[in-house]
């Protein structure tokens, strides 16, 4: 079963150090917020990204569970 994915936004630039430890997440810059979006392997791992996120002072404006599409057989 592969990984949920995830979207958080949050409102302006962020910081490339908060993603370090969690490879799989990219993130792109819109004109007022940063979207972060990737697979996070489960809660502690969302939770921990969430909490990295809070130390750097960083405004979480939504977070959206992204259900991929399963292959067809």
């Amino acid at each position: 079963m592969p990984s949920p994915c995830y979207e958080i936004r949050v409102a302006g630039v962020l910081p490339l150090e908060v993603l370090l430890d969690f490879d799989q997440l990219t993130a792109s810059v819109e004109p007022v917020e940063t979207v972060v979006h990737g697979p996070l392997r489960d809660q502690a791992a969302l939770n921990a990204l969430l909490a990295r996120l809070e130390t750097f002072g960083v405004e979480i404006r939504e977070i959206r569970r992204r259900y991929e599409r399963q292959p067809q057989r």
